[in-house]
């Protein structure tokens, strides 16, 4: 059968270890809130503001966005897939800013079969090679040692070969090998300073080959970590919403192996807001403190309430004495460089909130309260 097959054996066998995870049924009127914030996403079709994942959660959710989604895809297949396909493989020169990374082609294709349509035709085979050829440059970082580490990350690798998997494209079994080892022998994936998100990291659980005791208690505390998110009001970022609402489906992006296309859903309805009256606004101060630079930076920041990170950011900068620098993503904004220190090759800028609490929003995305530090860290992963 080989490895790829006992990989498709093992995540078909796992249904019955997917009760163990499923969150508690939440209201209904919960999930049509959490859709309605991606109907604004969904009508900014360039390709900059695209991301494949919107249409996937949507897909394998409760809820639809009626016409929309239909648009939306077509905007997929135009846009994105051009810009997938205009790079050719021996166009070393070509901007690599502007080509899409491992994980965005995987998605890209998931949201294909999320709509039950099979990759076919010769577009659609530059597709399944270009997407095999990142496999093989990931699979040679690794080594044949298994001493080395993808050039992205095993989410990538592992979400490239469900990909690939979903569209009934072998896959060689040197390639799955690589993801099996590691999983096997715990190799780069639970690095103490690395965090999963809690809606992909309950994705993850649905599908796991770990021991009843062990799934359990990861099962409980994801659980827990994702409850208190959903009361917290965090899920604000597109992206994060677009991999929590097949969670709270009690589905996976496994599940798009056989997917079902015909599943009632309810359709969303744009939201109402009612403007509210205007009111002074109100400020609150957050200690910014940077550790990893020296002198080490520290100031307290006032800000109205309400305000996000990226906004304290940049109120500092304003300020004097501090500078930082952003890239664009598909999640929002990410750091890349604070008071003129790069992040280097498997470094990254961690956001924590004191003492020690690594934030699981973007800088766009989370809110400081009143009194809150937060800590910018350079850490490597």
């Amino acid at each position: 059968m080989g490895r790829l097959g006992a990989l498709l054996l093992l995540l078909g066998a796992l249904g019955a270890l997917a009760d163990i995870c499923n969150i508690p049924e939440v209201d209904s009127s919960l999930v049509q809130t959490l859709g309605q914030r991606l109907l604004p996403w969904m009508d900014q079709l360039s390709l900059e503001h695209l991301n494949p994942s919107i249409y996937v959660g949507l897909r394998l959710s409760s809820v639809e966005a009626s016409t929309r989604e239909a648009l939306y895809l077509h905007s997929l297949k135009v846009d994105y897939q051009q810009s997938l396909l205009r790079h050719a493989p021996s166009d070393d020169n070509s901007d690599l800013q502007a080509k899409p990374s491992m994980g965005q082609l995987a998605l890209y294709m998931l949201a294909l079969k999320a709509n039950c349509e099979f990759i076919g035709g010769h577009k659609g085979d530059r597709l399944v090679s270009l997407l095999k050829r990142f496999l093989e440059d990931e699979k040679r970082a690794i080594g044949h040692d298994h001493k080395g580490q993808p050039h992205t990350s095993y989410y990538q690798y592992g979400l490239s070969i469900l990909a690939l998997c979903v569209h009934q494209k072998r896959v060689h079994d040197s390639v799955v090998g690589k993801l099996l080892y590691a999983v096997e022998h715990d190799h780069h994936l639970h690095q103490g300073h690395l965090s999963v998100a809690p809606p992909l990291c309950h994705q993850l659980l649905m599908t796991s080959p770990m021991p009843g005791t062990e799934l359990g208690t990861a099962c409980l505390n994801a659980r827990a970590a994702l409850l208190a998110s959903l009361q917290d009001g965090a899920f604000q970022n597109a992206l994060m919403i677009s991999q929590l609402l097949p969670v709270l489906n009690h589905k996976s992006y496994v599940d798009l192996i056989s997917p079902d296309c015909l599943a009632p859903r309810v359709t969303l309805e744009p939201a109402t807001v009612t403007p509210s009256p205007m009111q002074v606004p109100e400020f609150i101060h957050v200690m910014l403190k940077v550790p990893s630079v020296w002198p080490p930076y520290r100031h307290s920041i006032s800000v109205p309430a309400g305000s996000s990170l990226e906004e304290v950011l940049m109120t500092a900068q304003e300020l004097g004495g501090f500078m930082y620098g952003t890239q664009a993503s598909l999640s929002g904004p990410y750091l890349t460089s604070v008071m003129g220190k790069e992040a280097g090759e498997r470094e990254f800028w961690q956001l924590v909130r004191a003492p020690d609490t690594p934030l699981q929003q973007g800088i766009a995305d989370y809110r400081p309260k009143d009194g809150e530090t937060i800590e910018l860290r350079l850490v490597t992963w």
